[in-house]
């Protein structure tokens, strides 16, 4: 068959008939497949888009054929660094670059014949979407949830912007390379970890891959322990967190990290100088570099000294880059007997180390890091374990210097940018008010159209007189606008909702059409997305159920990650290795639905492998002796009086079947590769019946409709055009 004419007669079907698409008003049991948005940065789909939304499009027409009410839209995370990056280097306007991109990307999009349903689809640099964006700042903001404050970030030189933990990559940034440093800079955050508890719990409930709930675990960082309060001379107190409280007879003495508010104010005449040059040297080490167990430990005295409150003695004060200000209190007890990376610093700087921990089993050789028994501890001594540290911590409670306490890893979502090509901030800074939030029949505040992108410590936006300076809503008075733009994982935290109502002009989405559509029952995209997106995603959801807008706990039901299509050398796909494989030559040369098979065939879909063109070959001859196979059946007449059903029949019968309940098994399991092998197997076994001089033409007949049924979901155009072949 001509590929490209079927192919082109069957996108237009589809794009006129109104079955193929969500019915709102259809009482079918409903199925929303959402793949990740793609973000336009490149001028064409590649292939990785190829394998995330070909074969989910075949999984999402299974779930139609058994009868589901599908909802699978489409749209675009348009807002972001290298549309800005772009800008910078060429002059083309960020917009101008996104909007060709997108409108390419549509095109390709349509040609591979996915069941998409674009009267939904979204742009996230829209008003008409942004302006959303922005009421759900405003509502975070009533809420509490979103606030100001100074704070220590990853500064990129080069991109002249903050980063979140997530985007350095080796101390570097993740975007253009360049090495970070730590500056504190006043940003705006979002309270996630009011959330902590909840976002931890809630991923018992999903279906999602092990590995992934067990990241998100980890990233949280859940652990329980003790608050314990060091008062120095200055009066200062030093709160630092330990889930080894039962270690506290060892301190001997108290670290700070380089970025906690007292390391400048704990540090004497005579030792300013050494803390400020540690400070300025610190901010040049990535946290990964501060927290390797392998790394020279280094720090400085800052002349401070701090009491232990359960024995009363002073121990010096010292700044140590291998303490986090991210983590805890930015603060530790130091205790060398029964911390590895204490003792390599008290080694280092020739610090007292005092056993206070004895191993029950036998010699204490140091550091001992395990549970044993108190000893050294005054009346402690001889407790063990959790009845030892539930001891001292009910004893600093008493004494008012501390107790329980949990802590957690993750830290609050840093929002704030300082790039042009984003959500404006909906804040107004006026002298008298303070910090204002735009009124919501204001929104949104559009991001104008001119700007200078040229990097200068400046957000673009800052440097723009005309949308800078505006009226106070609250005072009328002259003030500022926000400069800065919303990280684009904010736009992206809540675009499954927005799908499921795209044009309302009065809310971001209608309760009613939210309730009906939503959670998102598969969910398809990256495991890189695991500690980013998919946190954020999750905390927008609870939050917003706690402001009366959903009803519903988590986004998405079930999350499947695809693996990644590497180049023919084994080797991840990239320009400068010169391995990159373009999609458009193969649809070209073999049609989309070649190349859609060989994607769900030649891989295991989650785990991805070294693309092969062989594969692609071998699987376009199997679409034409499917055709072949239609063709000749479709001719022979079924002849009167009984059919035969013997042996041959019943094994045909059986390859049938099996293939029926084998396919739609790993179809939903997301075993393409098992299931397209199925489907090969059958064809044999329907070639080698047909080879028999006395047949069941209606059996014979039957299987392969049932055969071109199977195929019709992993196959779409070919399958349309045999099944109005045979009629």
């Amino acid at each position: 068959m001509d590929i490209k004419a079927v192919e082109r007669k069957w996108q237009s079907f589809w794009e006129k008939s109104k079955n193929i698409g969500y019915d709102p008003k259809s009482d079918k049991p409903k199925h929303y497949v959402l793949e990740m948005f793609s973000y336009p940065s490149g001028a064409k789909l590649h292939i990785g888009h190829w394998y995330n939304y070909g074969p989910t499009d075949s999984y999402a027409r299974f779930k139609r054929m058994q009868g589901y009410n599908v909802f699978q839209p489409m749209g675009f995370d348009a807002f972001g660094l290298p549309a800005e990056n772009y800008a910078i280097k060429t002059g083309v306007h960020p917009k101008d670059s996104t909007e060709k991109n997108i409108e390419t990307m549509e095109g390709q999009l349509r040609a591979m014949g996915a069941m998409f349903d674009w009267s939904a689809e979204i742009k996230t640099c829209d008003e008409s979407y942004y302006k959303w964006t922005q009421w759900m700042f405003l509502q975070l903001y009533k809420k509490g949830l979103a606030y100001r404050k100074e704070a220590p970030v990853n500064w990129c030189p080069s991109c002249q912007t903050v980063l979140a933990n997530e985007q350095v990559v080796e101390n570097c940034c993740e975007r253009c390379g360049t090495p970070v440093v730590r500056k504190n800079l006043t940003q705006w955050f979002f309270k996630i970890t009011e959330y902590a508890d909840e976002l931890l719990s809630g991923l018992d409930t999903l279906d999602w891959p092990e590995k992934t709930k067990a990241m998100q675990r980890n990233w949280i960082g859940r652990s329980t322990g003790c608050e314990i309060e060091f008062e120095c001379e200055t009066g200062d107190k030093i709160r630092v967190f330990t889930t080894r409280c039962d270690t506290v007879f060892g301190v001997t003495y108290v670290v700070l990290a380089p970025e906690h508010p007292l390391a400048r104010k704990l540090a004497t005449p005579e030792q300013m100088q050494a803390v400020e040059e540690y400070i300025d040297y610190a901010a040049r080490a990535s946290e990964i570099d501060r927290l390797s167990t392998t790394r020279e430990k280094t720090g400085v005295f800052t002349g401070s000294y701090a009491v232990n409150p359960m024995n009363g003695k002073k121990v010096p004060v010292y700044l140590a880059d291998y303490v986090l200000a991210t983590y805890g209190t930015g603060a530790v007890m130091a205790v060398p007997a029964h911390d590895e990376r204490d003792f390599a610093f008290a080694t280092k700087y020739s610090l007292p180390i005092v056993k206070v921990i004895e191993n029950p089993n036998g010699e204490t050789v140091l550091p001992y890091t395990e549970d044993g028994i108190m000893v050294g501890s005054l009346e402690f001594d001889g407790l063990m374990g959790e009845e030892a540290r539930e001891a001292v911590a009910k004893h600093l409670s008493k004494l008012s210097k501390g107790g329980k306490k949990i802590n957690y890893r993750l830290r609050d979502w840093l929002v704030s940018r300082q790039r042009y090509w984003g959500a404006p901030i909906p804040v107004v800074h006026c002298p008298v008010c303070g910090d204002v939030p735009v009124p919501e029949k204001d929104l949104p505040v559009r991001l104008p159209y001119d700007v200078e992108f040229r990097p200068d410590g400046k957000s673009p936006l800052a440097k723009n007189e005309k949308f800078m300076h505006t009226v106070c809503p609250k005072c009328g008075g002259e003030a500022m606008r926000d400069p800065d733009t919303l990280d684009t994982f904010v736009c992206s935290s809540w675009y499954y909702l927005r799908y499921a109502d795209a044009h309302n002009d009065r809310a971001p989405f209608d309760r009613a059409a939210v309730d009906k559509l939503l959670p998102v029952d598969t969910y398809v995209g990256g495991a890189e997305h695991a500690c980013m997106h998919l946190l954020y995603a999750r905390f927008f959801t609870k939050a917003l159920r706690d402001m009366g807008y959903l009803d519903f706990d988590e986004p998405f039901k079930r999350l499947i990650h695809q693996g990644v299509i590497l180049g023919p050398d084994g080797n991840r796909m990239s320009k400068s290795h010169g391995n990159v494989v373009s999609p458009d030559e193969y649809v070209e040369q073999y049609g989309s639905d070649a190349f859609r098979l060989y994607l769900m065939f030649g891989f295991s879909y989650t785990e991805g492998g070294p693309w092969n063109d062989d594969g692609i070959k071998a699987v376009a001859k199997f679409l034409d002796r499917v055709e072949k196979l239609v063709l000749k059946v479709k001719e022979y007449p079924v002849p009167e009086g009984e059919a035969p059903f013997g042996a041959e029949e019943k094994a045909l019968n059986y390859a049938r079947n099996f293939a029926i309940q084998r396919v739609a098994r790993d179809m939903e399991a997301f075993s393409f590769n098992t299931a397209v092998a199925r489907l090969m197997e059958l064809v044999n076994a329907v070639n080698k019946y047909d080879g028999l001089t006395n047949k069941n033409v209606a059996l014979l007949k039957d299987t392969v409709k049932d055969l071109v049924l199977l195929l019709a979901p992993c196959a779409p155009h070919t399958s349309e055009e045999l099944w109005e072949i045979m009629g």
